[in-house]
């Protein structure tokens, strides 16, 4: 998959040619302050959450190294740093960053911001891929999920963000579910058609 331009960022769906098999992935949910962070089960069945991660975005608009770099040298910043070691520590085979958009689908500055960011992720874990996934009203669908629970939003905007991350990795795990069982059933039915 490539990214495209900052200002038309691609959508990505799993396929079955693309999928990296068996293993965790991560939700990544990217907010102006907060990034909600989730991981699935080695078999892609369940996303729950992880925890969430301050955005470093301080060192970045300034032009300075991010805290603990060395004068002169450009670090992937904390908020990225953190993440690539929940990827490391879970064994992330694929990472899902929530790319929201307007309801008639347009990209604005949020969606802008989750593209910049998945690029500074793909630069920090070459070896990982990171998709990007649709997720329109994952936070006010998160919020209200919460609120229907008996959480109250006021000073929980990091459930929040956690259960929004959930939401994106959980969608993409029901998809690629459907996916790869697509695929192999066309895989089962091309083997007995040459059979026959």
């Amino acid at each position: 998959m490539t990214v495209g331009s900052l200002d038309d960022p691609p959508v990505d769906r799993p396929d079955p040619a693309t999928d990296p098999g068996r293993g965790r992935r991560l939700g990544i949910d990217v907010g102006s302050v907060r990034i909600g962070v989730a991981a699935s089960d080695p078999d892609g069945i369940l996303a729950t959450p992880v925890e969430t991660v301050p955005r470093d975005t301080g060192s970045r608009r300034a032009g300075r190294p991010p805290r603990g770099a060395r004068a002169g040298t450009a670090g992937p910043g904390a908020d990225i740093a953190r993440i690539a070691a929940i990827a490391d520590e879970y064994e992330a085979v694929e990472i899902i960053v929530g790319l929201p958009r307007t309801l008639r689908g347009e990209k604005g500055t949020s969606a802008r911001m989750a593209t910049e960011f998945a690029g500074r992720l793909r630069d920090s874990l070459p070896e990982v891929p990171i998709r990007l996934s649709d997720e329109r009203l994952t936070t006010v669908s998160a919020a209200r999920a919460l609120r229907d629970s008996g959480v109250r939003a006021r000073g929980q905007r990091q459930v929040i963000d956690q259960a929004a991350a959930v939401s994106i990795l959980q969608s993409w795990l029901d998809e690629r579910s459907s996916v790869m069982r697509s695929a192999e059933d066309a895989a089962r039915t091309a083997l007995s058609g040459d059979d026959e």
